[in-house]
C-alpha cells in the first residue's frame, strides 16, 4: 500500500501519517525502488491504533507509552481490541439514534419545540402537567429542569424524573401549578417581607410531593427531620437548601426566593 491508501483504510489523512512519522509513533516504512513507501498490513492496524487512541483523548506522548506496551502483542490481540472498541462505539451510537429518533418522533407530532425539552422523558412529564401558560415562573421551572437533566449525574436524574412523575399524577395538579405560577410571577417585583410570599408558599407545597423536595436535596425523607434540627430554626438562607441549584434562586427576585425556601421547608417538616 502506498500512503495515500493507508490513510484512507485507516480514515486519516496522507499529512497524518507523515506527522505520526516524524513523532516516531509509526515506523518508517521500507521504500520501493521508486523511493515511494511500502507499507503492510501491520502498519495499517498500528496506524488505526493511533488514530482510535487520539480519539479517546490521549496526548501523542500518551499514545507513545501504550503502543511500546503493545510492541510484543500478536496482530490477532491488537484487532480483537480495536473490534471490540468499535463494537462498544455501535452500541453507543444506536443508543443516541434510538432517543433521537423517539424526540424527533415528539417533534413531528408538535410536542417538542427548538427550545427544549431536550429528551422524550422530560417531554413526557412535561406533557403530563398538560400545556403551560406563557409565565416566566413556568419557563424558569423548564429551564431548570433541562439543566438538571444535562448536568445530573444518572441516578440522582432518574430520582428527581421518578418524583416528578409522581407531581403529574397527583390529582388535579394542572390546576394547582398553573396557580403558583400566577402566584410566583404575582412576586417578580415585590420583595420578601410581602404577605404574598407566605401564601405562594404554602400553595407550592401542596404541589410537591415529599420525593421531590427529598430528589432535590439528594437525600431521604426520613432525614429531613435531622436537616431541620441542624438549620436549628433558620428560613432555609446560606446554602441550607441541599443541592437545589443556586442557579435556579438566581434567576428569581426577592419574593420568589423566600416563596420557594418556604416551600421546600414546609414539604421537609411534612416529610418529617
Amino acid at each position: 500500500m502506498r500512503i495515500g491508501e493507508i490513510a484512507a483504510l485507516a480514515g486519516v489523512t496522507p499529512r497524518a501519517v507523515r506527522h505520526y512519522h516524524r513523532l516516531g509513533l509509526l515506523p518508517e516504512p521500507a521504500r520501493r525502488a521508486n523511493g515511494y513507501r511500502k507499507y503492510d498490513i501491520r502498519d495499517a492496524v498500528l496506524l488505526a491504533r493511533i488514530r482510535r487512541l487520539a480519539e479517546l483523548g490521549l496526548g501523542l506522548d500518551e499514545v507513545k507509552g501504550v503502543l511500546a506496551d503493545d510492541a510484543g502483542r500478536e496482530l490477532v490481540e491488537v484487532l480483537e481490541e480495536l473490534d471490540a472498541d468499535l463494537g462498544r462505539q455501535e452500541a453507543v451510537i444506536r443508543e443516541r439514534r434510538t432517543r433521537l429518533g423517539a424526540l424527533l418522533t415528539e417533534a413531528r407530532a408538535g410536542r417538542v419545540t427548538a427550545e427544549g425539552p431536550f429528551s422524550v422523558e422530560l417531554a413526557g412529564l412535561l406533557a403530563g402537567m398538560g400545556e403551560l401558560p406563557a409565565s416566566p415562573a413556568a419557563a424558569l421551572d423548564r429551564d431548570l429542569l433541562d439543566l438538571l437533566e444535562a448536568v445530573a449525574p444518572e441516578q440522582e436524574r432518574a430520582r428527581l424524573f421518578g418524583a416528578m412523575r409522581d407531581l403529574t399524577e397527583a390529582p388535579g395538579v394542572r390546576e394547582r401549578v398553573h396557580d403558583v405560577y400566577a402566584r410566583l410571577d404575582a412576586l417578580a417585583e415585590a420583595t420578601a417581607g410581602d404577605p404574598r410570599v407566605a401564601e405562594a408558599g404554602r400553595a407550592l407545597a401542596d404541589c410537591l410531593p415529599d420525593t421531590v423536595v427529598a430528589a432535590m436535596d439528594g437525600r431521604d425523607t426520613r432525614n429531613a427531620r435531622d436537616a431541620r434540627d441542624a438549620r436549628d430554626g433558620q428560613d432555609g438562607q446560606d446554602g441550607q437548601d441541599g443541592q437545589v441549584p443556586d442557579a435556579f434562586f438566581a434567576a428569581f427576585s426577592e419574593a420568589q426566593t423566600a416563596a420557594v425556601r418556604h416551600a421546600l421547608r414546609l414539604v421537609r417538616e411534612r416529610a418529617a
